[in-house]
């Protein structure tokens, strides 16, 4: 954690200034202080995703002081383990009580995690998961549409496999290619829903005139891609794509250099959304592609704190050390809406009454608007998923070393900028 001294040193560094906000709500003042859970993994695999939580957590109790607000952060590791997701969050709610459960990073830790609120009751918000795997993934019988079912407490925003699939095909068709695609979707929640035939990558690849070759589902930390690179060299692949975890890329980006398997595009989900997994790759990182959630060059300011995004990524290296990260606006976001969430209820400490101003949130975040409007969505969705804007982009190597990362494709979403063209991997 960073000291207190230390936000407050940031936040006058990067101009940050407690929003105002309403007066605190009568059981609020009243001395029944809320309690929220918040759940993500913070060691393992999947850390990566979590970089960014204390610094937010921090200034979320700064700001939430500030106000005048009791409200307690009670923060557990799911140690990128789905079965600890699911154990730390019936502890969050049988021993800790708590009124609220955030959750972030992946389906492994939404998914068992908003399964356990739903089935306790538990008002609950999650982000950074495409919605498919956690709706669907969550569903009695992912198979048979017609006996999926809304949520009754749970509520999720972030982008959908539609939204990656688009920027991903949108910057491929910037790059001359022979449209021979190799995809890597590992046996895990993400992969099977990205390389499901009907919900997936496939059948929009065919639609599009690509050629799809795909291995079949692998392990997470499989230490030997050889079978999947040689089936790309065999399939003349000119373009690879798939959602792998940081270190099964770094595994399998390796060996295919060893293996003298290049090809002209990678857009990779997940796997290269950080810089250090990038740089760890040393100069054979340049041109890698990837979503881009968010970036310090996206439109929009906190209302937690009125801060820019550019403001944002600032603060957090001015307190960290440490590059900017993507996960950075979402947990963010996510402490945003559970402010907002806070502040309206009738009641913070009722669980119907939290699920109710969850359901009636409208609000604009650092990551663009959040609302559970069933805007662009299947009826299905409608309820509980809340879309939010998805770019493109490619990391480019800086001369002095380390990376930046370009917004290379924006018609998905026009208003946040673009800073170049995909070029191809050298």
């Amino acid at each position: 954690m960073i000291t207190r001294r230390k936000l407050l040193k940031t936040a006058a560094a990067s101009g940050l200034v407690a929003a105002a906000g309403p007066l605190p709500m009568p059981a609020i003042a009243q001395g029944r202080a809320v309690k929220i859970g918040y759940v993500s993994p913070q060691t393992g695999p999947l850390a990566a995703f979590a970089e960014a939580d204390a610094f937010t957590i921090d200034m979320f109790r700064e700001v939430t002081g500030k106000l005048g607000l009791d409200i307690e952060v009670i923060v557990k590791d799911s140690q990128s383990n789905p079965n600890r997701a699911a154990d730390v969050a019936r502890e969050l709610i049988v021993d800790d009580s708590i009124n609220l459960m955030v959750v972030a990073s992946t389906p492994e830790t939404t998914n068992p995690v908003t399964t356990t609120c739903e089935a306790e009751q538990v008002p609950c918000i999650s982000t950074m998961a495409p919605w498919q795997p956690w709706f669907i993934g969550q569903q009695a019988n992912p198979g048979a549409p017609d006996s999926w079912k809304p949520f009754a407490y749970a509520y999720h925003f972030f982008w959908g496999l539609e939204d990656v699939i688009a920027v991903f095909t949108n910057m491929w068709a910037q790059v001359e290619t022979n449209k021979k695609v190799g995809g890597l979707f590992p046996n895990d929640g993400d992969g099977n829903a990205w390389g499901d035939p009907n919900v997936g990558f496939p059948p929009v690849l065919t639609k599009q005139g690509y050629t799809l070759t795909d291995p079949g589902r692998y392990q997470n930390l499989t230490d030997d891609f050889s079978a999947q690179i040689n089936a790309f060299r065999q399939a003349n692949v000119e373009i690879i794509t798939g959602v792998m975890i940081p270190p099964d890329f770094t595994t399998f980006w390796n060996q295919a250099k060893q293996q003298g398997f290049t090809q002209k595009v990678a857009s990779m989900g997940k796997a290269i959304l950080f810089p250090q997994a990038v740089e760890a790759l040393g100069n054979s990182g340049n041109n890698l592609s990837s979503e881009v959630w968010w970036s310090p060059s996206h439109p929009f300011k906190s209302s937690m704190t009125g801060m820019s995004s550019a403001d944002l990524a600032a603060g957090f290296t001015v307190a960290t050390k440490r590059p900017w990260t993507q996960p950075i606006g979402f947990i963010h976001a996510l402490f945003e809406v559970a402010l907002d969430v806070v502040k309206r209820s009738n009641d913070p400490t009722d669980g119907a009454a939290v699920a109710a101003a969850i359901a009636a949130t409208k609000m604009d975040t650092i990551v663009g608007p959040v609302a559970w409007d069933g805007a662009n969505l299947p009826p299905f969705a409608q309820k509980n998923v809340s879309k939010t804007p998805l770019v493109g982009g490619q990391w480019r190597l800086k001369d002095g070393g380390g990376y930046d990362l370009v917004i290379t494709d924006n018609k998905t979403a026009p208003n946040i900028p673009t800073g170049g063209k995909m070029e191809p991997i050298a």
